[in-house]
């Protein structure tokens, strides 16, 4: 009998029958390159492991809403997902610091965090059985006006959307009038005056047409947000060794690829606004030198409260 039984597994497996199916959600549409970068990384797991592991996207929120990912992931409701690391923020500031305004305002600057953050966030995720594979960044956040914001002092008294936090104190100490909006309201929101200026990527601006509300687009790069994937720690090591490994490869070149698609991204969607009647502006050294003073007295106000691991990372990125 239990030779009958064997021969059955057995045959089981050669057809294919018990090769691994993963669901995996993710919070942005299928255009959204982060998610065609996910699809890639599913293509090759898949290739990777001759079918052992098929991993299923489903984009757009569509089998959980963005702010239930993480949990539904730690919960083992599904075995991986995809998530805005700064939505952890509010669990420790270490999950945070990519969207500190004007700590890491450019790529080399966003990998150099991302080596600092690493080690201390997958120490924090594995106390939730979760562990991460890769992470990849949105462009960094520009600034969208009517006319040229030459210094921190003309952005005083305009209205400004806000959308975390970290945001709405930037806008209060540059002396504006924060207003939380979300990135589906922006058009309405400048046609009815809610907000007269906004700090947003390129993507955003050209999914939103800012064109058709505001004039100029000022890439200060405030800072360089990321979005990362993360694995049920207890499923993961339920896999095999040869499919475990295949996955880390799998997430290690979706890593590489993704952030070379966000850069390409940057130019791409600032080229869009440009084509459509944008006026890019470089901003002026004295904007920059504005904007960086409240970004360090951020800092200095989140340091005073910040855990360990945060101000581990803080020390790291700053040698």
């Amino acid at each position: 009998m239990n030779k009958i039984v064997m021969t059955f597994a057995a045959a089981l497996l050669a057809t294919g029958a018990g090769a691994e199916s993963w669901d995996m959600p993710t919070p942005y549409g299928d255009a959204v390159f982060h998610t065609a970068n996910i699809s890639e990384f599913a293509t090759d797991v898949a290739a990777a492991t001759d079918g052992a592991l098929e991993i299923t996207v489903h984009s757009a929120g569509s089998l959980f809403p963005h702010g239930e990912i993480k949990n539904a992931v730690r919960s083992r409701q599904v075995p991986i997902g995809e998530f805005f690391l700064s939505t952890l923020s509010n669990e420790d500031a270490a999950f945070g610091l990519d969207s500190q305004p004007f700590l890491a305002t450019s790529y080399e600057d966003a990998a150099r965090l991302w080596a600092a953050q690493k080690p201390v966030i997958t120490e924090l995720l594995a106390e939730q059985n979760l562990m991460p594979l890769f992470s990849v960044p949105w462009p960094a956040q520009g600034l969208y006006t009517n006319g040229e914001i030459a210094t921190v002092g003309d952005l005083s008294g305009l209205k400004f959307r806000a959308y975390n936090a970290a945001l709405e104190s930037f806008a209060a100490k540059a002396g504006a009038a924060p207003t939380q909006v979300e990135a589906a309201d922006i058009p309405q929101a400048f046609a009815t005056g809610l907000v007269e200026a906004m700090i947003t990527s390129p993507s955003t601006g050209a999914s939103s047409k800012a064109w058709d509300f505001v004039t100029h687009y000022t890439p200060i790069n405030a800072w360089v947000p990321k979005n990362i994937v993360v694995v049920n720690k207890q499923m993961f090591d339920a896999l095999d060794a040869d499919t475990q490994a295949a996955v880390l490869e799998a997430a290690a070149a979706a890593e590489a690829r993704g952030w070379e698609m966000s850069a390409a991204e940057a130019a791409d969607k600032t080229a869009v606004m440009a084509e459509n009647g944008m006026i890019i502006v470089e901003p002026s050294a004295d904007l920059v030198a504005g904007l960086q003073a409240i970004g360090a007295e951020m800092l200095a106000e989140l340091e005073a409260d910040a855990s360990d691991g945060a101000k581990a990372i803080i020390a790291e990125f700053s040698k």
